[in-house]
């Protein structure tokens, strides 16, 4: 009998060895489709570029939105290697941070900086870089990790950005600002190649809006949400002062008001059963809830897959345990609450840095002569940008011209060029527009869409900054 057994197994033993094979070939083709982005597998791959526009410790939040989003997807079971990090990275041991190497987006939330990949970080961090990135052009990279979106045709793409914006820009550092034009021009491209089956880009800046409008094709599957329609603020929060949670030792605002309003839901909800369209609706209905003090969430792009969950682009996870916003559904902001200005949350950052220092001391003297210098610069420059129109305009109608709004659904500018040449031309003869001062760059769009020359511009500015 036992010989009987032996010999029936003798035979098997090829069968099943076959099978086991023919199994463990099985297992590694599903694992390489599922995790290898070249192998352009049946359900794709996932992959996000992070980045935050700005740098120095005023801007905290922008970094903690960016290192926060880098958590999310991380628990939803995106690979760092899928996950492409831009942020100047000069926040968390900052001696300004008073909890060293550690980076919080919520007054009672923790750390977030933990185990972010620094891809692209201080002079890396380049307009050049990220465009180049998206488009999976590794050797047009200069310097950073060099990790670029490197997709197929099944897989999904997410992008969120953070920092300041004005009326057809996005900041960044090193003088390297990004035009609509240009991102617009890399989204088409990209759409162009067939690398991708969707993508989702959540934008966090002032006049966010402004980016999009008229810029974007729907049949490009690309869905956009932005913090702000074309021609306002964007709004922090978890600012001192505004909000008592947040802890007295934090001069700067901990992160933006629809930035968490997203992260915030993300983490009070699974995944797999919330859609974009819905996550839109509550960021919308939060950030609008502060009434003056908020702004209008928009919406561009191809609204065809607004019904996929928010796991098709974040990958797949459960809320986070004891999330504040999870229990009883609550989405509003808390009535203590206060949102602020992007630009006012600067100024806030540098008052509360006078405050904080000893009376009568050196550093509160250089902290109160940085804060008069930032007001002036303001009152200088908003003076300037009014002499400018008026000059080019005529006193009754310059200023009206210059702040002037396209209808919606209008890019704010026809000729792209001439834009960044006005800009440029203001910089020759005025001198590099600080963050606050971009908020102006609406004027150069009117000044081309009323058929004002450069070389109009160049003599009014150097008259009037000449002096």
């Amino acid at each position: 009998m036992a010989f009987q057994h032996s010999y029936i197994l003798i035979l098997l033993f090829p069968l099943l060895t076959q099978l086991t094979q023919c199994r463990l070939t099985q297992d590694t083709f599903n694992t390489a489709f599922e995790t290898s982005s070249n192998s352009y597998g049946y359900e794709g791959t996932n992959w996000a570029v992070l980045i935050a526009g700005s740098q120095g410790y005023g801007n905290y939040r922008h970094q903690a939105d960016i290192c926060h989003a880098y958590q999310i997807l991380k628990r939803g079971g995106l690979k760092d290697e899928n996950i492409i990090v831009f942020m100047y990275d000069d926040i968390a041991y900052n001696e300004e941070n008073p909890r060293k190497g550690i980076i919080i987006n919520n007054p009672k939330g923790g750390d977030v900086y933990k185990g972010v990949p620094k891809d692209y970080t201080g002079k890396s961090l380049t307009s050049h870089n990220f465009l180049a990135a998206i488009l999976g052009n590794k050797t047009a990279i200069k310097g950073g990790s060099g990790k670029v979106v490197n997709s197929g045709p099944n897989d999904r793409i997410f992008i969120y950005y953070s920092d300041h914006g004005s009326p057809g820009v996005l900041t960044m550092p090193n003088d390297d600002d990004l035009y609509a034009k240009d991102f617009i021009n890399t989204l088409k491209k990209k759409y162009q190649m067939g690398t991708y089956k969707s993508m989702v880009i959540y934008v966090e800046a002032c006049e966010a809006g402004s980016m999009f409008a008229g810029l974007i094709q729907k049949e490009w599957n690309i869905y956009v949400t932005t913090a702000s329609n074309p021609e306002e603020s964007s709004w922090a929060t978890y600012c001192p002062g505004s909000d008592k949670s947040v802890p007295s030792q934090y001069d700067t605002c901990l992160g933006d008001l629809y930035s968490v309003a997203w992260m915030e839901d993300s983490d009070s909800h699974y995944s797999q059963s919330e859609t974009l369209k819905q996550q839109y609706q509550v960021v919308k209905a939060r950030t609008l809830a502060a009434g003056d003090e908020g702004s209008h969430v928009m919406e561009y792009g191809s609204m065809e897959f607004t019904q996929d969950t928010l796991s098709v682009y974040m990958g797949s996870s459960a809320p986070v345990t004891g999330h504040k916003h999870h229990k009883g559904g609550n989405h509003n902001p808390p009535t203590s609450l206060i949102p602020v200005e992007q630009h006012e949350a600067d100024i806030l950052y540098l008052k509360n840095k006078v405050l904080r220092a000893p009376e009568g001391s050196l550093k509160r003297k250089e902290a109160q002569k940085e804060l008069d210098a930032a007001l002036s610069h303001r009152e200088n420059v908003d003076c300037t940008f009014e002499e400018i129109g008026k000059s080019l305009f005529g006193d009754e109608n310059g200023i009206t011209m210059i702040k002037k709004v396209r209808p919606n659904g209008n890019p704010i500018v026809d000729d792209w060029d001439c834009f960044k040449t006005m800009a440029a031309t203001y910089k020759t003869h005025c001198g590099q527009l600080s963050t606050y001062g971009k908020k102006h760059m609406r004027a150069f769009a009117n000044m081309c869409n009323a058929g004002i020359q450069p070389s109009q511009l160049a003599k009014v500015a150097s008259q009037l900054c000449g002096k």
